[in-house]
């Protein structure tokens, strides 16, 4: 049913590839909210490295704010070789996660039809899990430093920062995502026989929260042997929740196993809604190939879907999902990346029209 809503999209294209792919996922969530009976507006916003280079800052200081007017943001890729990686990331992506408090990174990983798995002899009902990533906190605190830089004494620390509250949370998330769906089975990714503080204790809270939910089976791995299972068993997984660290990892992986992370969405979410959530193609900004208009669309109309799903329109986030399925059937309507013939405004025109037809 038509829900006849307007919905506000704060579209941050990034660097790379991000300007290319990002117009392709706007035109076909337009498509799709066309049929559907509701209708989208963005604001695009240029922070990049390319503003950094030219204003010191990847975004300017009211930037949180700004995107808090918006419903949903949607990010391209955040990232150039002008621009160390730790400036970039720390100038941008980081403080929409914080100051947002998106604290559920999710992953959905997805064999889909007319992709090639690199595993032998999988099919696409054999790979469909999802990886939950605390997003917040853990390995990726700003508790450190370094002393006597450049001498023979020099040191580096780096703390871990777990907080019963930011683990509970998450791992309350993916048992609600695992509710959702037909295994209803969560899995931990722990590190517990080695990390001796941090690790014991996010085994602990898994325990809680699997009787707080006792309708879901639970299993848990040292991230060592789970990253085998990825690749040996990913018919074993349902949700997987997993620290910063290691939920980072595996959600990268996983797409690898599926087939390709060059078409793997992402969803930064606030599962409150406080504030708005934020959705990004999981490829990078590609400096190899950007500007050659050979990019794959597909991760960022992925993304696309899922941010309308989010938005509570299911129906729309299907018909995408479809006609990215649709165009993956024929080489020449998929990008070479992953064996086709298509360049991306040839798969960006193709997925269109799988959505009218």
């Amino acid at each position: 049913m038509a829900s006849g809503k307007t919905y506000k999209i704060a579209s941050i294209p990034g660097d790379g590839i991000g300007k290319e792919v990002i117009p392709v996922g706007q035109r076909a969530a337009e498509a799709a909210a066309a049929k559907h009976g509701f209708s989208l507006t963005w604001t695009e916003f240029d922070w990049s490295c390319e503003r950094y280079v030219e204003t010191g800052q990847m975004m300017p200081d009211d930037g949180i704010a700004q995107v808090k007017e918006h419903d949903a943001i949607y990010l391209g890729a955040v990232g150039w070789p002008t621009v160390e990686d730790h400036v970039s990331l720390w100038g941008l992506l980081i403080p929409l996660r914080r100051e947002l408090d998106l604290y559920a990174n999710v992953r959905p990983v997805r064999l889909l039809k007319g992709v090639q798995s690199p595993l032998a002899n999988r099919k696409p009902e054999e790979i469909d899990f999802i990886v939950v990533r605390e997003n917040v906190e853990g390995e990726y605190s700003e508790i450190g430093g370094r002393l006597y830089r450049g001498t023979e004494n020099e040191v580096a620390v780096q703390e871990a920062m777990f907080t019963r509250r930011g683990t509970d949370r998450i791992m309350d998330y993916a048992f609600k995502v695992a509710k959702q769906r037909k295994r209803k089975h969560v899995t931990s990714a722990t590190k517990s026989n080695g990390i001796v503080h941090t690790m014991p204790f996010w085994d602990e809270r898994f325990a809680a929260a699997g009787k707080r939910h006792p309708e879901i089976e639970t299993s848990q791995y040292h991230i060592d042997i789970l990253t085998a299972h990825f690749v040996q068993h990913p018919d074993w997984f349902d949700v997987v929740v997993g620290s910063n660290l290691f939920g980072d990892i595996l959600s990268d992986l996983g797409p690898a196993v599926a087939g390709s992370i060059g078409i793997a969405p992402a969803a930064n979410i606030n599962p409150e809604g406080v504030f708005p959530s934020m959705f990004e193609p999981v490829h990078g900004s590609a400096p190899d190939i950007a500007g050659k208009g050979i990019a794959n669309p597909v991760a960022a109309v992925w993304t696309a879907a899922i941010m309308l799903e989010h938005l509570g329109e299911t129906e729309a986030a299907k018909t995408l999902e479809a006609a990215i399925e649709a165009t993956l059937q024929a080489p020449e309507t998929k990008t070479a990346d992953l064996g086709g013939t298509a360049n991306t405004e040839q798969s960006a025109t193709a997925i269109i029209e799988a959505i009218n037809g």
